[in-house]
């Protein structure tokens, strides 16, 4: 019986194993970024996004200059002329909040959060890395849409000569709180998706908290509501979009940090079932 033996050279030539990389938030948040731009629905849900937020500013700006001379007194004094141009916000958070449940949701649909979770035992990076690169993208698309929204839709009101600049009083506030507010609806949606790590059921809640409980807390009784209102979610945070502050409501960054809070309560929620619950 005979043993083959290897030259010494021929073992000091074999290649050495690739030494596996550590799990850092960088590279958590670059596979993150490779699902997000990879998914045609995050195009999609994005645009629509977009062309609400610009073509529904310009529908408004321009509806509401064709009517001016017809308007009431009482309709010309509670005219907002950045808020008719930012209109559009109303429907955007709608796809930003379906999008931001499906962050999450999608991959349990699949089964895919195994496979995350696996590679990323501790498991909160992953969240970390949802949450922050969805904000930034939706950041920087939301508020360069606000922005394009205002000033298509000013350019529209000044042939009546309402219109208004950057320049005014509150104006930039309102462009960029419409970025900042889509923003924080985003982050709720990631949230609720964690939270729920269903589809429908994380769609219907979003929808229920920015929609639904507003209209049913405006059936409360006066001296009731006017105290409730200011505090739901969507009211808080929509008070960056007031140009002017009315009674009965939070200040506009106020309000905003208020909204703020409840992102960071659900995130929180979250991140805690997140270590708890099995995939």
């Amino acid at each position: 019986m005979t043993t083959t033996t290897l030259p010494a050279d021929s073992l000091a030539q074999a290649p050495a194993p690739a030494p596996r990389g550590h799990v850092t938030q960088a590279r958590v948040l670059r596979s993150e970024w490779i699902k997000l731009r990879t998914l045609r629905s995050t195009f999609f849900t994005l645009l629509t996004a977009m062309v609400a937020l610009i073509g529904l500013g310009a529908l408004f700006s321009a509806f509401t200059a064709s009517h001016w001379p017809s308007m009431s007194p009482g309709e010309r004094a509670h005219f907002d002329p950045a808020l008719t141009s930012l209109r559009g916000f109303f429907l955007a958070q709608l796809a930003i909040g379906v999008l931001g449940v499906l962050m999450i949701s999608g991959e349990y649909a699949t089964g895919m959060i195994r496979a995350s979770l696996a590679a990323v035992p501790t498991r909160l990076p992953v969240l970390w890395a949802k949450a922050a690169l969805y904000a930034a993208v939706v950041w920087v698309l939301t508020t360069a849409s606000a922005l394009v929204a205002f000033l298509i839709g000013q350019s529209l009101l000044s042939s009546r000569h309402i219109g208004i600049s950057l320049s005014d009083p509150g104006a930039l506030r309102m462009v960029l709180g419409a970025g900042l507010y889509l923003t924080v609806v985003g982050l709720l949606g990631v949230a609720i998706g964690a939270l729920i790590r269903n589809t429908a059921g994380g769609i219907a809640t979003v929808f229920g908290l920015l929609l639904v409980v507003p209209v049913l807390a405006e059936a409360l009784p006066t001296s009731w509501g006017n105290h409730v209102n200011q505090w739901l979610p969507s009211n808080a945070g929509q008070s960056l979009l007031s140009l002017h502050h009315e009674a009965h409501t939070l200040q506009p960054w106020t309000g905003f940090a208020v909204f703020c809070l409840y992102a960071v309560v659900a995130l929180a929620g979250a991140a805690v079932l997140l270590k708890r619950r099995d995939a």
